[in-house]
Protein backbone atom coordinates (compact mmCIF):
# COMPACT_ATOMS: atom_id res chain seq x y z
CA UNK A 1 0.00 0.00 0.00
CA UNK A 2 1.07 3.56 -0.62
CA UNK A 3 0.19 6.79 1.15
CA UNK A 4 1.92 8.94 -1.45
CA UNK A 5 0.49 7.21 -4.54
CA UNK A 6 -2.84 5.64 -3.47
CA UNK A 7 -4.43 2.77 -5.41
CA UNK A 8 -8.25 2.52 -5.50
CA UNK A 9 -9.91 -0.56 -7.00
CA UNK A 10 -13.53 -1.32 -7.79
CA UNK A 11 -14.15 -5.00 -8.28
CA UNK A 12 -17.36 -6.52 -9.58
CA UNK A 13 -18.79 -8.33 -12.56
CA UNK A 14 -19.97 -6.30 -15.56
CA UNK A 15 -23.52 -5.06 -15.16
CA UNK A 16 -23.21 -5.23 -11.38
CA UNK A 17 -23.41 -1.47 -10.92
CA UNK A 18 -19.73 -0.69 -11.35
CA UNK A 19 -20.72 2.05 -13.83
CA UNK A 20 -22.69 3.79 -11.08
CA UNK A 21 -19.61 3.66 -8.85
CA UNK A 22 -17.46 4.97 -11.69
CA UNK A 23 -19.80 7.95 -12.17
CA UNK A 24 -19.76 8.63 -8.43
CA UNK A 25 -15.96 8.62 -8.45
CA UNK A 26 -15.84 10.92 -11.48
CA UNK A 27 -17.93 13.46 -9.57
CA UNK A 28 -15.70 13.08 -6.52
CA UNK A 29 -12.47 13.50 -8.51
CA UNK A 30 -13.83 16.70 -10.06
CA UNK A 31 -15.01 18.06 -6.70
CA UNK A 32 -11.73 17.38 -4.88
CA UNK A 33 -9.56 18.34 -7.86
CA UNK A 34 -7.91 14.92 -8.24
CA UNK A 35 -6.40 13.60 -11.47
CA UNK A 36 -6.72 9.78 -11.65
CA UNK A 37 -4.72 7.30 -13.69
CA UNK A 38 -7.59 5.10 -14.94
CA UNK A 39 -6.89 1.40 -15.44
CA UNK A 40 -9.50 -0.87 -17.05
CA UNK A 41 -9.74 -4.46 -15.89
CA UNK A 42 -10.44 -5.80 -19.38
CA UNK A 43 -6.99 -4.62 -20.48
CA UNK A 44 -5.47 -7.53 -18.54
CA UNK A 45 -7.15 -10.17 -20.69
CA UNK A 46 -4.58 -12.65 -21.93
CA UNK A 47 -6.23 -12.91 -25.36
CA UNK A 48 -8.05 -10.58 -27.72
CA UNK A 49 -11.60 -11.44 -28.81
CA UNK A 50 -10.60 -13.52 -31.84
CA UNK A 51 -7.91 -15.43 -29.95
CA UNK A 52 -10.31 -16.09 -27.07
CA UNK A 53 -12.87 -17.69 -29.39
CA UNK A 54 -10.19 -19.95 -30.83
CA UNK A 55 -8.80 -20.94 -27.41
CA UNK A 56 -12.29 -21.62 -26.04
CA UNK A 57 -13.08 -23.90 -28.96
CA UNK A 58 -9.81 -25.77 -28.44
CA UNK A 59 -10.48 -26.16 -24.71
CA UNK A 60 -13.99 -27.41 -25.45
CA UNK A 61 -12.56 -30.13 -27.70
CA UNK A 62 -10.27 -31.17 -24.83
CA UNK A 63 -13.29 -31.58 -22.57
CA UNK A 64 -12.70 -28.38 -20.62
CA UNK A 65 -16.12 -26.72 -20.58
CA UNK A 66 -15.18 -24.24 -17.83
CA UNK A 67 -12.60 -22.08 -19.60
CA UNK A 68 -13.76 -18.46 -19.14
CA UNK A 69 -12.88 -14.77 -18.97
CA UNK A 70 -13.05 -14.99 -15.17
CA UNK A 71 -10.07 -17.29 -14.51
CA UNK A 72 -6.27 -17.03 -14.46
CA UNK A 73 -5.84 -18.91 -17.74
CA UNK A 74 -7.52 -16.03 -19.60
CA UNK A 75 -6.08 -13.11 -17.61
CA UNK A 76 -2.74 -11.66 -16.51
CA UNK A 77 -3.27 -11.55 -12.73
CA UNK A 78 0.47 -11.02 -12.33
CA UNK A 79 0.29 -7.86 -14.46
CA UNK A 80 -2.52 -6.43 -12.31
CA UNK A 81 -0.38 -6.99 -9.22
CA UNK A 82 2.67 -5.48 -10.92
CA UNK A 83 0.70 -2.44 -12.10
CA UNK A 84 -0.62 -1.69 -8.60
CA UNK A 85 2.80 -2.27 -7.02
CA UNK A 86 4.64 -0.06 -9.51
CA UNK A 87 2.15 2.77 -9.19
CA UNK A 88 2.21 2.63 -5.39
CA UNK A 89 6.01 2.82 -5.37
CA UNK A 90 6.66 5.20 -8.27
CA UNK A 91 3.43 7.04 -9.08
CA UNK A 92 3.29 5.70 -12.63
CA UNK A 93 2.78 2.37 -14.43
CA UNK A 94 2.04 0.77 -17.79
CA UNK A 95 -1.45 0.39 -19.23
CA UNK A 96 -3.30 -0.60 -22.37
CA UNK A 97 -6.93 -0.81 -23.48
CA UNK A 98 -9.30 -3.56 -24.58
CA UNK A 99 -11.35 -2.12 -27.43
CA UNK A 100 -15.00 -3.10 -26.98
CA UNK A 101 -16.25 -1.45 -30.18
CA UNK A 102 -15.05 -0.07 -33.51
CA UNK A 103 -15.69 3.42 -32.15
CA UNK A 104 -13.24 2.79 -29.31
CA UNK A 105 -10.73 1.35 -31.77
CA UNK A 106 -10.86 4.23 -34.27
CA UNK A 107 -8.37 6.53 -32.47
CA UNK A 108 -5.89 3.63 -32.33
CA UNK A 109 -6.47 2.44 -35.89
CA UNK A 110 -7.62 -0.92 -34.51
CA UNK A 111 -10.77 -3.04 -34.55
CA UNK A 112 -13.24 -4.06 -31.86
CA UNK A 113 -12.00 -6.88 -29.66
CA UNK A 114 -8.32 -6.01 -30.00
CA UNK A 115 -5.85 -4.92 -27.31
CA UNK A 116 -3.80 -1.74 -27.74
CA UNK A 117 -0.02 -1.75 -27.17
CA UNK A 118 1.24 -1.10 -23.64
CA UNK A 119 2.10 2.53 -22.86
CA UNK A 120 3.43 4.54 -19.92
CA UNK A 121 0.71 6.20 -17.84
CA UNK A 122 0.04 8.09 -14.62
CA UNK A 123 3.07 10.37 -14.54
CA UNK A 124 1.12 13.48 -13.45
CA UNK A 125 -1.74 11.70 -11.67
CA UNK A 126 -2.78 11.83 -8.01
CA UNK A 127 -3.98 8.23 -7.68
CA UNK A 128 -4.64 5.02 -9.61
CA UNK A 129 -8.27 4.11 -10.25
CA UNK A 130 -8.98 0.51 -11.35
CA UNK A 131 -12.39 -0.81 -12.39
CA UNK A 132 -12.85 -4.42 -13.43
CA UNK A 133 -13.35 -8.04 -12.46
CA UNK A 134 -10.18 -8.70 -10.45
CA UNK A 135 -9.35 -5.72 -8.24
CA UNK A 136 -9.00 -7.97 -5.20
CA UNK A 137 -8.01 -11.28 -6.73
CA UNK A 138 -5.69 -13.88 -5.21
CA UNK A 139 -4.17 -16.86 -7.03
CA UNK A 140 -1.28 -18.81 -5.52
CA UNK A 141 1.58 -16.39 -4.81
CA UNK A 142 -0.29 -13.54 -6.53
CA UNK A 143 -2.16 -11.25 -4.13
CA UNK A 144 -3.40 -8.05 -5.73
CA UNK A 145 -4.86 -6.78 -2.43
CA UNK A 146 -1.38 -6.21 -0.97
CA UNK A 147 -1.06 -3.14 -3.16
CA UNK A 148 -4.59 -1.72 -2.92
CA UNK A 149 -5.28 1.12 -0.48
CA UNK A 150 -9.06 1.20 -0.91
CA UNK A 151 -10.98 -1.81 -2.28
CA UNK A 152 -14.67 -1.48 -3.16
CA UNK A 153 -16.94 -4.36 -4.13
CA UNK A 154 -20.06 -3.93 -6.25
CA UNK A 155 -22.19 -7.03 -6.61
CA UNK A 156 -25.92 -7.79 -6.99
CA UNK A 157 -27.45 -10.94 -5.57
CA UNK A 158 -26.65 -13.70 -8.03
CA UNK A 159 -30.16 -14.11 -9.52
CA UNK A 160 -30.27 -10.39 -10.32
CA UNK A 161 -26.81 -10.65 -11.87
CA UNK A 162 -28.01 -13.45 -14.14
CA UNK A 163 -31.13 -11.51 -15.16
CA UNK A 164 -28.95 -8.54 -16.12
CA UNK A 165 -26.56 -10.79 -18.03
CA UNK A 166 -29.32 -12.52 -20.01
CA UNK A 167 -31.07 -9.27 -20.93
CA UNK A 168 -27.85 -7.41 -21.82
CA UNK A 169 -26.59 -10.21 -24.05
CA UNK A 170 -29.93 -10.46 -25.82
CA UNK A 171 -30.48 -6.72 -26.32
CA UNK A 172 -26.94 -5.57 -27.12
CA UNK A 173 -25.20 -8.66 -28.48
CA UNK A 174 -28.01 -10.60 -30.13
CA UNK A 175 -27.41 -13.77 -28.11
CA UNK A 176 -30.20 -16.21 -27.35
CA UNK A 177 -31.14 -16.87 -23.73
CA UNK A 178 -29.86 -20.44 -24.14
CA UNK A 179 -26.44 -19.23 -25.32
CA UNK A 180 -26.16 -16.88 -22.34
CA UNK A 181 -27.12 -19.63 -19.89
CA UNK A 182 -24.34 -21.76 -21.41
CA UNK A 183 -21.93 -18.87 -20.78
CA UNK A 184 -23.08 -18.58 -17.16
CA UNK A 185 -22.56 -22.31 -16.68
CA UNK A 186 -19.09 -22.21 -18.24
CA UNK A 187 -18.00 -19.34 -15.99
CA UNK A 188 -19.36 -20.82 -12.77
CA UNK A 189 -16.20 -22.58 -11.55
CA UNK A 190 -14.06 -19.46 -12.03
CA UNK A 191 -16.82 -17.28 -10.59
CA UNK A 192 -16.91 -19.31 -7.38
CA UNK A 193 -13.12 -19.51 -7.03
CA UNK A 194 -11.90 -16.12 -8.29
CA UNK A 195 -14.75 -13.59 -8.33
CA UNK A 196 -16.83 -14.31 -5.21
CA UNK A 197 -13.93 -14.53 -2.68
CA UNK A 198 -12.89 -10.97 -3.48
CA UNK A 199 -15.96 -9.57 -1.73
CA UNK A 200 -14.67 -10.83 1.62
CA UNK A 201 -11.52 -8.72 1.15
CA UNK A 202 -13.16 -5.38 0.37
CA UNK A 203 -13.25 -2.28 2.55
CA UNK A 204 -16.80 -1.57 1.42
CA UNK A 205 -19.35 -3.69 -0.44
CA UNK A 206 -22.38 -2.35 -2.28
CA UNK A 207 -24.82 -5.20 -2.89
CA UNK A 208 -28.08 -4.60 -4.74
CA UNK A 209 -31.00 -6.71 -3.51
CA UNK A 210 -34.30 -6.68 -5.47
CA UNK A 211 -37.65 -6.39 -3.73
CA UNK A 212 -39.47 -8.22 -6.54
CA UNK A 213 -39.54 -11.93 -7.35
CA UNK A 214 -36.32 -13.01 -9.11
CA UNK A 215 -36.52 -16.67 -8.06
CA UNK A 216 -36.30 -17.87 -11.69
CA UNK A 217 -33.91 -15.49 -13.47
CA UNK A 218 -34.10 -17.47 -16.71
CA UNK A 219 -37.72 -16.47 -17.43
CA UNK A 220 -37.67 -12.90 -16.05
CA UNK A 221 -39.22 -10.47 -18.53
CA UNK A 222 -37.36 -7.40 -17.38
CA UNK A 223 -34.60 -6.19 -15.06
CA UNK A 224 -35.76 -4.90 -11.66
CA UNK A 225 -35.25 -1.15 -11.48
CA UNK A 226 -33.22 0.67 -8.82
CA UNK A 227 -36.50 1.73 -7.18
CA UNK A 228 -37.46 -1.96 -6.95
CA UNK A 229 -34.43 -2.76 -4.83
CA UNK A 230 -32.37 -1.94 -1.78
CA UNK A 231 -28.62 -1.54 -1.62
CA UNK A 232 -26.84 -3.24 1.28
CA UNK A 233 -23.66 -1.35 2.18
CA UNK A 234 -21.28 -3.46 4.26
CA UNK A 235 -18.22 -1.88 5.89
CA UNK A 236 -15.17 -3.90 6.85
CA UNK A 237 -14.80 -1.74 9.95
CA UNK A 238 -17.89 -0.30 11.65
CA UNK A 239 -15.77 2.72 12.67
CA UNK A 240 -15.24 3.51 9.00
CA UNK A 241 -18.06 6.07 8.84
CA UNK A 242 -20.69 7.99 10.80
CA UNK A 243 -23.81 5.82 10.52
CA UNK A 244 -26.05 8.34 12.31
CA UNK A 245 -25.03 11.06 9.83
CA UNK A 246 -25.77 8.79 6.86
CA UNK A 247 -29.15 7.76 8.26
CA UNK A 248 -30.08 11.42 8.71
CA UNK A 249 -28.98 12.23 5.18
CA UNK A 250 -30.67 9.25 3.47
CA UNK A 251 -34.40 8.88 3.96
CA UNK A 252 -35.67 5.33 4.66
CA UNK A 253 -32.16 4.00 5.36
CA UNK A 254 -31.49 1.77 8.35
CA UNK A 255 -28.78 -0.34 9.96
CA UNK A 256 -29.27 -4.11 9.75
CA UNK A 257 -26.00 -4.95 11.54
CA UNK A 258 -23.36 -2.90 13.37
CA UNK A 259 -21.31 -2.61 10.16
CA UNK A 260 -24.15 -2.63 7.60
CA UNK A 261 -26.33 0.15 6.21
CA UNK A 262 -29.36 -0.51 3.98
CA UNK A 263 -30.51 2.25 1.61
CA UNK A 264 -33.20 2.55 -1.08
CA UNK A 265 -31.87 1.44 -4.48
CA UNK A 266 -32.62 4.81 -6.06
CA UNK A 267 -30.15 6.45 -3.66
CA UNK A 268 -27.24 4.20 -4.67
CA UNK A 269 -25.21 6.88 -6.47
CA UNK A 270 -25.92 9.47 -3.78
CA UNK A 271 -24.84 7.27 -0.88
CA UNK A 272 -21.67 6.29 -2.75
CA UNK A 273 -20.67 9.93 -3.10
CA UNK A 274 -21.49 10.64 0.56
CA UNK A 275 -19.35 7.75 1.79
CA UNK A 276 -16.52 7.70 -0.73
CA UNK A 277 -15.73 11.41 -1.06
CA UNK A 278 -14.66 11.63 2.58
CA UNK A 279 -12.34 8.64 2.16
CA UNK A 280 -10.76 9.99 -1.02
CA UNK A 281 -10.08 13.36 0.60
CA UNK A 282 -8.43 11.63 3.57
CA UNK A 283 -6.23 9.55 1.25
CA UNK A 284 -5.12 12.54 -0.81
CA UNK A 285 -4.34 14.64 2.27
CA UNK A 286 -2.11 12.04 3.96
Amino acid sequence: MSKKHPVIAITGSSGAGTSTVKNAFNHIFINVGASPCVIEGDSFHRYDRSEMKTIMAEEEKKGNSYFSHFGPEANHFDEIEKTFKNYGEKGHCRRRFYLHSDEEGEPFGQKAGELTPWEDAGKDSDLLFYEGLHGGVKDGAIDVTKYVDFLIGVVPVVNLEWIQKIHRDKEHRGYSAEATVDTIHRRMWDYINYITPQFSRTDINFQRVPTVDTSNPFIARDIPTLDESFVVVRFKDHKFCDFLYLQNMIERSFMSRPNTLVVPGGKMGFVMELILRDQIEKMLNK
